[in-house]
This record gives structure tokens, sequence and C-alpha cells, in this order.
């Protein structure tokens, strides 16, 4: 009965192990592996052990010098974290309402709107930036009207201009990752004891002084989860600013596409893409380690 019981402790644990490995060490194993490597003349790169021994190439101290010097590496990169902060700041005021609303409503009624958040995941992303790139299009109807009705309050002078803007740019990118931050939002305020906020009103407080007293650090390790699940993707995002930006707004993930593929050059690609996921993944592994210490205190 106890070995059974074993085996089954193993396969549980194991079977995700076994993705994880698969789906995440084994690739960036591999991105590392073309990273130290060179590129041949014909195209293709050579294998970093060839007869007479290993040979190493070291594409990551361009990409380091660039940082520490200032060049277009560090002000891509730069960018695209402005981006992707303020993307996730967004999706977060404009989904805990939401959030908020789904988890207080009655219990017949949450599939639904949960339902209405999961919609858009039928659709394919790249479907829906484009809608965007319509709807934002200086001759559709939104724009013209909107130029219309303030050119006639006196507002603008000139007809108004939305596409290939930042505006533009943002809305697609809020567009797009709000799910991910009202589902792990949902998640946390669905779970939360009522209780709670029925002793904060026997006790003389108002909504609001239950609201922020209450809900919100009950709900921050949901909000921690959908900052971090909205910033990860937008720092590399590439479909959104090649569609809804303008050449003026360089961010890192389009960096990297002109690398592979107009430069062709792979293995500095490789060594910046493990140097952005290296500046990202480390802070944010530092801000977890700080809340852990800082619950432990509590």
């Amino acid at each position: 009965m106890s070995l059974n019981s074993s085996k089954s402790k193993w396969t549980v644990i194991g079977i995700p192990y076994f993705w994880l490995i698969l789906m995440l060490l084994l690739p960036t194993l591999y991105l590392f592996q073309v990273a130290i490597s060179e590129m041949q003349p014909g195209g293709g790169f050579y294998k970093i052990y060839r007869e007479g021994g290993w040979f190493l190439k070291n594409n990551f101290d361009p990409i380091w010098q660039d940082i520490v010097h200032g060049g277009p590496y560090r002000s891509s990169y730069l960018t695209s974290v402005y981006y992707a902060g303020m993307t996730a700041i967004i999706c977060l005021f404009l989904a805990y309402p939401f959030a908020y609303f789904m988890a207080r409503a009655r219990k017949e009624l949450q599939p639904t709107l949960l339902l209405f958040v999961m919609l858009p995941f039928w659709i394919s992303m790249l479907i829906r930036v484009y809608a965007i790139k319509v709807l934002f299009n200086d001759s559709g109807f939104l724009v013209t009207s909107l130029s219309c009705l303030l050119e006639g309050f006196g507002f603008i002078s000139e007809p108004l201009h939305l596409m290939g803007t930042p505006f533009s740019m943002m809305f697609g990118m809020v567009y797009v990752y709000i799910p991910f931050m009202i589902l792990p939002l949902y998640s946390t305020l669905s779970k939360m004891d009522p209780r709670y906020w029925e002793a904060s009103a026997d006790l003389g407080a108002t909504p609001i002084k239950t609201f922020f007293l209450i809900t919100v650090p009950l709900s921050k390790a949901g909000i921690i989860a959908g900052l971090m699940l909205v910033f990860i993707p937008c720092v590399g995002e590439y479909i959104i600013p090649q569609l809804l930006g303008s050449a003026d707004i360089l961010m890192i993930g389009r960096v990297l596409a002109d690398e592979y593929f107009q430069n062709a050059n792979w293995p500095l690609a490789s060594a910046l893409a493990l140097t952005i996921i290296l500046l990202v993944i480390l802070p944010l592994t530092v801000l977890n380690k700080y809340q852990e210490k800082a619950g432990e205190l509590k």
C-alpha cells in the first residue's frame, strides 16, 4: 500500500517536472548553445564542439557593452519596460473593478461573466489586433467621427490621427492582456471570506474604507500574479508594436526579430534573448523573495 502511494506521489510530482524540463529547460539550453556558437558564411552556425576541442564565441560581450554604455539595446529594453509597466498598471486599474464585481455577483451569474472574459481567447490575437488597426484607421468611422466632434468644439484644428501612436499601441496591449489581469484577481477575490466585509461593516467602516483596508490587502497575491502575467509577455511583445506602433517606438521584441530574420545573426539574437530573460526574471525573483520575507515577518 505504501509502495503504491509512493509511486503515485512520484507520478504526480514527476509529470509537471517532465513538462517543465521539456518545454522550458531544453529550449533555453538550446538557445544558450546557439548563443555561444559562431555563424557560418553560408548560413547556419558552427557546432560548439569540433575537431580539436571546444569553440566558444562570446556573443554576450557586445550586448553587455551596449547596455553599460547606453546603446540601442539598452534604449529599446528600457522602452519595452516602460510600456510594459504602463500596460500592467492600466490593466490593474481597469481589471480590479470588474474582477471585484464578478466576485461579488450572484453565484449563478459568475460563470457567464467568466465566459465573457474568456471569449477573446477564442479568437486569434492577430485578428483582434488587426481589428484595432482598422478601428483606428484615419479614414475609419471612429476616427472620422471623433475628428468632426473635436473640431466642432474647437479642441483640435487638424484631423485626428490615432494609428501609429503610443496611444494606439497601448490600447492594443491593454486590450489583449487585460484578461490575464482579471483572471488571477477574480480567483483571489472569489475565495475571500465574506465575513471580513460583514465584520468591517459591523465595526462602522464605510465601504470605501473596507475596500482599501480589507479587500485590497487580502487580494495582494492576485495583484502580484496579474502584474507578472501582464508585464512579462509585454516586455518581449512584437506583434502589437509592429502593427499598431510606429518606427519611433523601438521595443526589444522588434530588435530581436530584426537580428533573427533581417540580419540573420542567430547567435547574437539568442544571446540577446537570454539577456532579456535574465533582466526580467532576476528583479522578479528578488521581489518574490522580498514578499516572502515580508510575509514571514508579519
